[in-house]
């Protein structure tokens, strides 16, 4: 009776959003017939309760995103839901029923399977909208910020795109580490951001942005860089010569280019890359004490309940569109049942 059920729960179809092409997101259209996914081993299958919309859902409907799915593809990485399902050979499983946060492929679904690595309980009293981010947005952040931007308290730290989400979540916890934030942000969007515990926040596009930095701080300690392009020239600029960090997280705008003359003539700073994916499996000793400083920060109400705006699933190209368009500010969210 049980094979049956479960062999009648996999042959049913779902509501998903397919990315067509590499064409960017006004090729992702809305279907209804996909098969729900089964686990394999070492996943979950999670009924969705909200998936989470990121730059990188952007870059993948281009496929310039690496190592991202090729088209046809069920969209979405990132979600919070309940376990349903769980496959062959996963160690320890959580229990049927409870809520969890995590990545995996196909999030933009009703169902989808998730790697049980990784995938954590939804804080009590939190739905499962308010617990995206979590594992990829304050990760990010904290990783940029912690061991990686090894972040003291008094210096100086300029976060770029601070009113997305991993921005809002880095003006929070570098103002929370006593560090004086800097931040740049679209002018409708200063408000928000000066909100989060910004001490300055400047448009990027502003003329003479690194020669007003430097003014007002004397030269950057840490830079989190995930806008690339636009504004990488002014990160390497601003930071101070050989004791200055700058973590690069993302490239938003296009990739920039540095040489290892420059390194040398020009700008003498500490360099790192993040990847958070990568850290979590290359690094999971470090992935994992940064989910347990992310409990702390949540128990000692530091990191409060997320409060992305929730979407319809119809409405996902729409979303992404504006994400590209930089018309978006904070955490956006997708409800596959609505």
């Amino acid at each position: 009776m049980e094979i049956n059920e479960q062999q009648h729960m996999t042959d049913q179809t779902v509501r998903a959003l397919v990315q067509q092409s590499h064409q960017g997101p006004k090729d992702l259209t809305l279907t209804t017939d996909r098969r729900r996914p089964a686990p394999g081993p070492g996943e979950y299958l999670i009924r969705v309760g909200a998936a989470g919309v990121n730059f990188a859902d952007v870059m993948q409907t281009h496929g310039t995103y690496g190592g991202g799915p090729q088209a046809p593809y069920v969209a979405g990485f990132e979600a919070a839901g309940e376990i349903v399902g769980v496959g062959a050979d996963v160690e320890a499983p959580i229990r049927i029923g409870t809520h969890v946060v995590g990545a995996g492929p196909g999030a933009f679904a009703q169902y989808m399977t998730m790697p049980a690595v990784g995938v954590i309980p939804v804080p009590s009293g939190w739905s499962d909208a308010e617990a995206l981010g979590l594992v990829l947005n304050w990760a990010t952040a904290l990783a940029a910020l912690k061991p990686l931007g090894e972040i003291k308290a008094g210096e100086v730290v300029l976060v770029h795109a601070a009113a997305g989400g991993v921005g809002q979540a880095a003006v929070r916890l570098a103002h929370h580490y006593g560090a004086r934030v800097i931040a740049t942000a679209s002018p409708a969007k200063h408000d928000t951001v000066k909100a989060l515990g910004a001490d300055e926040v400047f448009d990027s596009a502003q003329p003479g942005l690194a020669e007003e930095i430097k003014r007002l701080t004397g030269g950057v300690d840490l830079v989190l860089e995930s806008v690339g392009q636009a504004t990488f020239e002014v990160s390497l600029s601003v930071t101070k010569p050989f004791t200055g960090r700058v973590i690069v997280f993302g490239a938003a705008s296009g990739n920039a280019t540095l040489t290892t003359h420059d390194l040398v003539f020009t700008h003498q700073v500490q360099l790192k890359g993040l990847h958070i994916g990568a850290l979590a499996t290359a690094a999971p000793s470090l992935y994992q004490s940064l989910l347990v400083e992310i409990e702390a920060l949540i128990a000692q109400g530091t990191y409060p309940p997320g409060a992305p705006q929730v979407h319809r699933l119809a409405d996902g190209p729409a979303v992404l569109q504006q994400l590209e368009a930089g018309r978006t500010c904070g955490k956006h969210a997708l409800d596959p049942w609505r």
